[in-house]
């Protein structure tokens, strides 16, 4: 495994995301709908400004969510219709050095991607005279980025299971949707169910990945609070395992699949 090739490859990545329209559309749509929330004076309630922060937040989560499933699901299928993965391939280059380096790229876009969208939500939270912790942001910031690398390496995955690019972005954001929203409760229905429902609900709740852990945190940032370092270290230490096991697994599909 040589590093150099995988982060060469990310660099090509980064470099097609920002050629390509779609972050630069989803930020000026966000600053957009924010900015014209923001202008809005619901006779001097205090309460506008925690609506304005859940409002930016969940622009952003939805924006990087596109930007991340999209971006990686058109990886692997373009270089295979471009033929340019011959190539690549044709070099010292190994197909697991290919994974990492479009996982490194996507991830490390996404991050560049974040680090826009939550200085500028910083910045109109305190123009707007809201109180906000920077550490807390800074820590969720990192939680929305780790989150990130379990969709992205879930996408690459995808790329190489689905015959289309349109059919793995639509199925990994009903996944994605899913599990963030309903996943964390898996386990309540589970005790409400007979068997073997119950042990099948259990199993899933235990397998997939929690994705609620990270999206949670958010209510610090909107109703005021503080996040744990502890809890944030062991939260991206939970994402970085399941994004190694998806990455694994994409390799071991690379490795079985038929380039032409």
């Amino acid at each position: 495994m040589n590093w150099n090739n995988s982060f060469a490859i990310s660099s090509v990545v980064i470099r097609e995301l920002l050629r390509r329209k779609d972050f630069y559309v989803l930020f000026i749509l966000t600053v957009l709908i924010t900015g014209l929330a923001g202008s809005i004076n619901f006779f001097n309630n205090p309460q506008i400004v925690n609506w304005l922060k859940e409002l930016s937040l969940t622009l952003i989560w939805l924006s990087s969510l596109v930007i991340a499933i999209t971006t990686t699901a058109r990886q692997l299928p373009a270089e295979r219709e471009s033929r340019t993965i011959f190539p690549l391939l044709a070099k010292p280059i190994t197909r697991a050095e290919v994974v990492v380096g479009k996982f490194i790229g996507c991830w490390q876009a996404c991050g560049a991607a974040l680090v826009v969208f939550y200085v500028f939500f910083g910045i109109m939270i305190s123009a707007k005279g809201g109180s906000l912790s920077w550490e807390t942001l800074f820590l969720a910031m990192l939680l929305h980025w780790s989150l990130l690398g379990i969709v992205i390496s879930m996408s690459l995955l995808g790329s190489l299971l689905f015959t289309s690019v349109s059919a793995n972005v639509t199925i990994c954001f009903i996944i994605v949707s899913g599990i963030l929203f309903a996943g964390l409760y898996l386990g309540k229905v589970a005790d409400q169910q007979p068997e073997p429902v119950q042990t099948i609900l259990l199993a899933l709740y235990y397998v997939i990945p929690q994705l609620g852990f990270f999206y949670e945190p958010r209510a610090f940032i909107i109703h005021g609070g503080s996040l744990q370092w502890s809890y944030s270290l062991l939260a991206m230490l939970y994402a970085l395992a399941y994004s190694a096991a998806f990455l694994t697994a994409s390799w071991l599909a690379f490795r079985r699949k038929a380039l032409n």
